[in-house]
């Protein structure tokens, strides 16, 4: 692949208060990787020795339960870190990152995690404020699992990933990766049988159009009501 130019990443937040130099050295010192859909790029537990910036495509961040569950905790977009563990001040990786679609990013061994936080101004800062956000989001999934009612999580959970990754088409906003009922039933710790129901339910009231792995929201504001709704 051809030389990584500085302005791709001018405006990330790790980066943005960095002048095109100093992103050239941090570029410098970056492997890029290409991903296929469904790749594994690591695995929950294995010793982190790297972290990576996307620079396209999408990654499904999942995580297994102690029953031996999968759950899907979030999927991120381009232009953002991840596997940054030594952020969270862990050796090993918190979760198992997957390639929703065909993915390019960066990575760098993990020693130059604390060179690039002491050395570059906004580096780790940026990076914390994204974490945080993270964490909220995370903290906001929990309470939703814990109060909301089945056909409010799915609501939420499809909201989240147009708010995400949505883009315009004729029939409303697609979700930009490959979803399927079984991915929705994973992060809304219910069914596929609950799941296919309530997309068939929703597809013939026209709020959703549904394929096997593509998912358009043709009435949001139907959506956002149904994730509102008092259970």
């Amino acid at each position: 692949m051809s030389r990584i130019d500085e302005s791709l990443l001018t405006g990330i937040p790790p980066f943005r208060k960095l002048e095109r130099s100093q992103i050239r050295e941090i570029l410098d010192l970056a492997t890029v990787r290409r991903y296929e859909e469904g790749e594994t790029i690591f695995e929950e537990g294995l010793a982190a020795d790297r972290f990576f910036l996307l620079l396209d495509g999408y990654i499904r961040v999942t995580r297994n339960t102690p029953a031996g569950d999968q759950i899907i905790v979030l999927h991120i977009a381009s232009g953002q870190l991840f596997g940054i563990a030594p952020a969270l001040g862990r050796d090993t990786y918190p979760a198992t990152a997957t390639a929703a679609v065909e993915s390019i990013s960066l990575c760098w061994p993990r020693r130059h995690w604390h060179e690039f936080a002491e050395k570059y101004e906004g580096f780790a800062t940026e990076t914390y404020k994204v974490v945080g956000e993270r964490m909220q989001g995370l903290h906001d999934q929990v309470v939703e699992l814990a109060t909301k009612a089945v056909e409010q999580r799915l609501a939420s959970a499809l909201l989240r990933m147009v708010n995400q990754s949505g883009r315009k088409t004729d029939q409303g906003i697609e979700i930009a990766f490959p979803v399927t009922r079984q991915n929705i039933s994973e992060m809304t710790g219910t069914t596929l049988h609950t799941v296919s129901r309530l997309l068939s339910a929703w597809q013939k009231q026209g709020i959703v159009a549904s394929t096997r792995r593509h998912i358009v929201v043709t009435q949001p504001h139907q959506l956002v009501l149904l994730s509102d709704a008092i259970a």
